[in-house]
């Protein structure tokens, strides 16, 4: 009864409903490694077919901001295909759902335009339409392009492996021609996916030079023309008279690679500086396997060289001589300053590349190698120790000590050589204070130098 007098009672102020909270989906995302495959296609039926393989780009994931990663997609599968006659690009994009988590959803058609830019199509028909209507687009590009090399190098190891209807050209082109800014806009994503920490070059300064190597296939109607590889060189001025070639950049298409073509480029390159007198040709920032192709070509051609075999032949005498290792003070085992003058002049082989190669050229002249191995580790190790201080530990040393004064103190002070290996307490070299810890990174460094020195050994005399 008491419940019924209640409920009949007037009504009050209903209670306030409370807000429900809702929480946004945890997304923990995808890394684009895992949810992009790079294809790269010269006709409309390789695309989608299970015959063609990926191609492994630099780390995609540099390409998403902050940590790499794609938010907002369930089952994410991203297929790109490339085509490698007009070098447009056209992404598949599949996935099962959408899920607005916290992160959001990335904006994919933003974040792919960032890399491949204005070679990407919408759609897939469009895609393959560019088979038939941009095949002869390097043809018409590199029309006004400069030859400097046709056919094969003496010696070169491509020879064997194309077909003998195929021809390689290279053609130079200065950045600022016709069509040559054009041509590397497309070539720009392949730079970015294929080159490790590269960025375009300025289209604008006609300081640039693209090298192209062409292939040159026999097709039913005219010749179909595709890039193969190619290098962006800059000249400098040196003063006071002459020009520098620096290699910035180099690319041999992933389904090229293997097969000599980078060494055939870098050798017209080489040849190409010879011939215009430059006074010498550095390269960039080498990726550790170019680094190795390089080393390998200019061996073979100081091995040729006859001015720096007497160089070559008293530093070989002087290391086996006797037990460097028992030494209070290893010889340097540079070259003489005229053998660096003469390669560079001659080679334009630069100072910093043929002192690489000077060790090289040291292993190869030491027969038997086995007997002498460790003299010419206790040189690498004196070599890779003067590389990391940036000065020879064992030389003497200078140090500025302060000196009581009845004059301005700041301009008083005496400067002595230290002895016996003292090291100066004013140097600006960091080093690892624990003793055993530097002596065992220099074991490591030594031990990679060393192979890296008898893989080049080993491919040189193979040849």
């Amino acid at each position: 009864m008491a419940q019924k007098h209640q409920s009949a009672a007037a009504p009050g102020p209903e209670p306030k409903k409370r807000r429900r909270v809702g929480f946004s989906p945890a997304d923990t995302g995808v890394e684009a490694n895992e949810c992009i495959k790079i294809y790269l296609v010269s006709s409309k039926e390789e695309v989608g077919s299970p015959d063609v393989s990926c191609v492994t780009p630099v780390d995609l994931n540099d390409f998403f901001d902050g940590d790499g990663k794609i938010y907002g997609y369930q089952g994410l599968k991203i297929n790109v295909w490339i085509n490698s006659i007009s070098l447009h690009s056209y992404a598949d994009v599949t996935y099962q759902s959408t899920i607005n988590g916290d992160k959001g959803i990335t904006d994919l058609k933003s974040a792919l335009q960032n890399i491949f830019g204005e070679t990407i199509v919408d759609s897939k028909d469009e895609f393959l339409q560019t088979f038939s209507t941009e095949k002869d687009f390097i043809r018409n590009m590199v029309s006004n392009g400069e030859v400097i090399h046709s056919g094969a190098i003496d010696g070169s190891s491509i020879n064997a492996q194309m077909a003998p209807s195929d021809l390689q050209v290279v053609l130079r082109m200065e950045i600022g021609s016709p069509n040559a800014g054009l041509l590397y806009s497309r070539l720009v994503p392949l730079v970015l996916l294929f080159v490790d920490g590269s960025n375009p070059i300025d289209v604008t300064d006609p300081d640039w030079h693209l090298y192209l190597l062409i292939q040159k296939k026999e097709d039913k109607e005219e010749p179909l023309y595709q890039i193969v590889g190619f290098t962006a060189i800059y000249k400098f001025y040196r003063y006071p008279d002459r020009l520098r070639m620096r290699l910035s950049q180099i690319l041999v298409l992933p389904s090229f690679q293997g097969k000599g073509f980078g060494s055939y480029l870098m050798e017209v390159v080489n040849k190409m500086a010879v011939a215009e007198n430059v006074y010498d040709l550095t390269v960039e920032e080498p990726s550790e396997k170019f680094q190795h192709i390089r080393t390998c070509i200019d061996i073979n051609r100081l091995l040729a060289f006859e001015p720096i075999k007497p160089a070559i032949d008293s530093a070989v005498e002087t290391l086996t001589k006797g037990k460097l290792s028992k030494k209070a003070q290893i010889p340097r085992f540079t070259p003489p300053s005229d053998a660096v003058e003469k390669v560079r002049e001659a080679l334009k082989i630069n100072k910093k590349q043929f002192l690489k190669c000077w060790e090289i050229l040291i292993y190869l002249a030491l027969d038997p190698i086995d007997k002498y191995m460790e003299d010419y580790t206790c040189v690498i190790t004196n070599h890779v120790r003067i590389d990391i201080l940036g000065k020879d530990i064992e030389a003497p040393k200078k140090k500025v000590v302060d000196v009581p004064t009845t004059f301005e103190a700041e301009a008083s002070f005496v400067v002595f050589k230290c002895v016996n290996g003292e090291e100066a307490n004013n140097n600006n070299v960091q080093v690892d204070e624990n003793k055993p810890d530097q002596e065992q990174q220099l074991k490591q460094l030594v031990e990679e130098r060393i192979r890296e020195i008898k893989l080049v050994a080993e491919k040189v005399s193979r040849k």
